[in-house]
């Protein structure tokens, strides 16, 4: 669906987005995956992604390897491509690349508190950071006890400031608050992204309204899943769904109910785009949902390439090599520790 935008946007879009698709070319392909599969050691994975763009991120890496290495270097690469691409863009291309990394950001806030709760270094769980959520005052979240404090001195001056409007308690942080404060942040971050693409019209809202529709529908389940059986109250469940997406409202009513995984299941069945994720998993079973999601989430996400002229791409590239980079360290860890077997059980094909 084109608007006005198929005659002005490639004045200041058309560079970047030959760029992308050009980077979307080089994702590894279900022959690549083969081949990494059979590999025996890190050192033959490497020799493998040699021939590869991530090469020369690999080349001088001395062995023995470890996976962190590799995941490493992989991500280095998928941070220097973004950061040619934000310092190609103009508005409105630049607010929303700026918009991918808030979830990375949110990731990083969660990870640092977590850690500090439970005295780990500082240094050590700065290293873990993702580097597309990194922040100038990240270092500072060490000395917050509660989320005012966490507010105040350090998130005041970032991106994620309007989102902790809904969770500034003078409650102490434990694992329970910091996880509600996660979703509380991720549902205001899914919502702005949501209102955004809605003002930029055309094939980027349609395309982008999909593709945060699922996320935050996926959000929702696993949400209603890992509360099953602790002291989270329905309505508390209820206010952490994001207001947007196939499940809202009526879904999300039913799934505030749920009190297993089967219930949850029957509420989903009555959708037919989540009713082929859920018929690939036995009564029960909840260990291969997330897989179940991130493959028909790469489904939709290629599928943003057949349209042109818009930002969607962009996004759908991003969370493309993510899943990419997921998949080598899974491959990584398999081979690492001698479980071959186990190999295909986590690796979603992207083409």
């Amino acid at each position: 669906m084109y608007g006005f935008e198929a005659m002005t946007f490639n004045i200041h879009g058309g560079y970047l987005e030959a760029i992308v698709r050009g980077h979307r070319s080089s994702l590894l392909t279900a022959a690549d995956y083969n081949n990494l599969c059979q590999c025996e050691t890190l050192d033959d994975i490497k020799m493998h992604l040699s021939a590869t763009e991530y090469g020369p991120y690999l080349q001088n890496e001395p062995s023995p390897l470890h996976t962190t290495t590799i995941v490493e270097k992989c991500t280095l690469k998928l941070v220097d491509e973004y950061k040619h691409m934000l310092c190609q863009a103009t508005e409105p291309m630049s607010t929303f690349l700026e918009y991918i990394t808030y979830g990375h950001m949110i990731d990083n806030v969660v990870l640092i508190v977590t850690g500090t709760l439970h005295e780990r270094d500082v240094q050590e769980l700065l290293e873990k950071c993702h580097p597309l959520g990194m922040f100038d005052s990240i270092a500072t979240l060490a000395v917050a006890q509660n989320m005012r404090e966490l507010y105040r001195l350090v998130l005041v001056d970032t991106p994620l400031a309007p989102y902790f409007s809904e969770c500034i308690t003078s409650e102490d942080l434990d694992d329970m608050n910091i996880e509600i404060m996660r979703n509380t942040l991720y549902k205001a971050y899914l919502e702005d992204f949501y209102k955004f693409c809605q003002k930029l019209g055309g094939a980027t809202q349609e395309i982008m309204s999909n593709l945060l529709a699922f996320e935050a529908d996926r959000r929702a389940v696993n949400i209603t899943i890992n509360s099953i059986g602790t002291e989270l109250t329905r309505d508390d469940r209820r206010k952490l769904y994001s207001n947007f997406g196939l499940l809202f409202p009526y879904g999300h009513e039913e799934l505030a109910v749920c009190e297993d995984i089967d219930q949850v299941r029957a509420v989903m069945e009555k959708y037919p785009p989540y009713q082929s994720i859920f018929s690939k998993l036995s009564y029960g079973e909840s260990q291969m949902l997330d897989k179940a999601f991130y493959e028909e989430e790469v489904k939709r996400l290629c599928l943003a390439f057949e349209q042109q002229f818009h930002y969607g791409v962009f996004f759908a590239y991003m969370r493309l090599r993510e899943q990419e980079i997921r998949n080598l360290m899974w491959i990584s860890e398999c081979v690492a520790q001698n479980q071959k077997s186990r190999v295909h059980d986590s690796v979603v094909f992207i083409f």
